[in-house]
């Protein structure tokens, strides 16, 4: 039994566990990445590359806190204890309270040629760098909707990249707009633009077909032209991981958890931070944390300290969110026979005979492989306003064994 538990390891998460380890409580983070930093600061701890990440692990490692990597929660038995699988088996983990600080993934959308080998997500290519895959010299072409574009596309060329463009689907109106607000974070923008200087960024444009043979050989832009490329990477933006929460019982309201001020969720003693509750970015996804970890360890006059910087935050996601929405002509880039959903090669004509989520998986199995919907979930929900009807678990994909072991 621990005092707290959080899981998941990037910067919400270990914001959560340091307040909470900071006022002596015993803490356990937990994630099913070999080590931590989430997404964003993947790597970061071996070889920091970033001032604030560098100083967020120092911290980390001031306190004292378990991290147990490699395992993922799958199941809860019964309140204040959760199942996650590990190499070595099944482990038991018991909980006062808990914190769900388990990110986002990307949002993909299908359009013919999406399931081409080398056509990747943004931040999925960006992974696979990170853990060794060579880049140098590679034509890429980094499409879809967000600022994680840019980020990606900045990583890529400093990795020896080709990046030959970058498209992003929001118009050139909507990006000057939320321009004119980055107050504060103007430095970061002009730290991009430079090393994406002679890249050329194109606005109000999107990847509407991907060719190739054996594997990726160009792209078809919406703009018009066709680009000869090795990779692709292509994402529309984010979507919470709430899989886990709603599992637990938490309320989940516009694809994100509800919680109350202190980062608290509808069941007691279960809160969470960071992009299970919005997107947001980084800066409020450690404020959320903090405040969360604050207010477990009974400090709520502290965690009052932080609610100004968490609601500037949270004014910048509001229009984060409101300049990359997705555009309707997005709905028109599947033909008939493009697949939606990878795991069961369910195409788009065969969900369109459908009305809803439920319908649609008893009817295709659209959602029940491997991702349980995590690839096609996001698409569907954009494509048709179809929301997962129920989770059950297990919430990630698991051995067999694990599941026998979860119901012993």
């Amino acid at each position: 039994m621990v005092d707290v538990m959080v899981v998941g390891a990037g910067p919400a998460g270990l914001a959560a566990a340091y307040r909470a380890a900071q006022a002596g409580l015993r803490v356990v983070v937990i994630d099913d990445n070999p080590a931590a930093g989430g997404q964003i600061w993947r790597g970061e701890e071996a070889k920091p590359t970033s001032p604030e990440a560098q100083a967020w692990f120092e911290k980390i490692r001031g306190v004292d806190i378990q991290l147990i990597t490699g395992a993922r929660v799958f199941q809860q038995p019964h309140p204040g204890t959760l199942l996650a699988e590990t190499s070595e088996g099944v482990r038991e983990l018991k909980y006062n309270s808990l914190v769900l600080a388990t990110g986002a993934c990307e949002r993909f959308l299908p359009f013919p040629g999406w399931t081409l080998p080398n056509v990747m997500g943004a931040g999925g290519l960006q992974a696979l760098v990170k853990t060794g895959l060579p880049i140098e010299g590679k034509r890429v072409v980094v499409a879809g909707s967000g600022p994680l574009l840019l980020a990606v596309a900045a990583y890529l060329r400093g990795r020896g990249a080709d990046v030959l463009l970058i498209a992003e689907q929001a118009s050139l109106v909507q990006l000057a707009k939320f321009a004119v607000g980055l107050v504060g974070k103007r430095s970061q923008a002009f730290s991009l633009k430079r090393q994406l200087r002679g890249v050329r960024y194109l606005s109000g444009c999107w990847v509407v077909a991907a060719h190739g043979a054996e594997k990726l050989e160009s792209v078809t832009l919406s703009c018009g032209g066709k680009i000869a490329c090795d990779y692709l990477a292509c994402g529309y933006h984010l979507v919470p991981n709430v899989e886990l929460a709603e599992l637990l019982g938490c309320v989940v309201e516009n694809g994100s958890v509800s919680v109350d001020q202190f980062q608290q969720t509808s069941v007691a003693n279960v809160y969470s931070a960071g992009e299970t509750t919005g997107i947001g970015g980084l800066e409020l996804s450690l404020v959320e944390g903090e405040i969360a970890g604050l207010a477990i360890a009974g400090k709520h006059e502290e965690a009052r300290s932080f609610f100004r910087v968490r609601e500037q935050q949270r004014k910048f996601a509001k229009r984060l969110n409101r300049t990359f929405a997705l555009r309707e002509e997005l709905k028109q880039l599947p033909a008939p026979e493009t697949i939606v959903c990878r795991c069961e090669d369910v195409t788009f004509a065969r969900l369109t005979a459908h009305r809803s989520w439920r319908e649609a998986k008893l009817q295709t199995r659209c959602g029940m492989g491997p991702c349980q919907g995590r690839v096609c979930g996001g698409a569907v929900e954009f494509l048709f306003g179809w929301r997962a009807e129920s989770v059950r678990p297990p919430v990630l994909p698991v051995r067999v064994e694990s599941l026998i072991r979860s119901v012993e």
